[in-house]
């Protein structure tokens, strides 16, 4: 069944996410404005933002500017806190190149769960805390030596 609702809930979660960084970018937004972030057609906006208006998500008449809800911008918010913290596993720890793992930040923040991602939080939180400034440079140099050559650094065999 989650597969099945799954691309109405990506649509959903982008538009939601869209609306909250234009709000933060501008003071109003409109159909036009978010028609051209998502890369869509304005029509396709209007019917999208009747069916979040439905779900209490946002505030919008037709001509009248869009506004997030309470309840959409505390959803927005946790979209945005998974999509952090999956870009930045990718990006530091699994060393993906910046681009990419922003573009594949986006796919996972849809699908996985939230212990998923709070278990992806706690791990880079113990890896800023356990290793501080100097260790945890020197454990992802080693990392990175291994992503490149698929064998630790002399300096780690015993």
């Amino acid at each position: 069944m989650r597969k099945q609702l799954y691309p109405y809930r990506k649509r959903f979660e982008d538009y939601i996410k869209a609306i909250y960084k234009l709000q933060r970018e501008k003071s109003v937004v409109r159909v036009r404005d978010l028609a051209a972030a998502l890369n869509v057609k304005p029509p396709s906006v209007v019917e999208q933002l009747r069916k979040l208006s439905q779900r209490g998500l946002v505030l919008y008449e037709k001509g009248e500017y869009i506004k997030l809800t309470d309840k959409g911008e505390m959803m927005a918010r946790e979209i945005l806190r998974k999509h952090e913290a999956l870009r930045r596993f990718l990006a530091d720890v699994l060393m993906v190149p910046e681009d990419i793992a922003e573009r594949d930040s986006c796919y996972m923040e849809h699908g996985l769960h939230e212990i998923t991602i709070d278990r992806i939080n706690k791990f880079l939180g113990f890896i800023d805390e356990h290793f501080k400034i100097k260790g945890k440079m020197e454990f992802l140099r080693r990392l990175r030596h291994y992503y490149e050559r698929e064998k630790l650094p002399k300096e780690c065999i015993s």
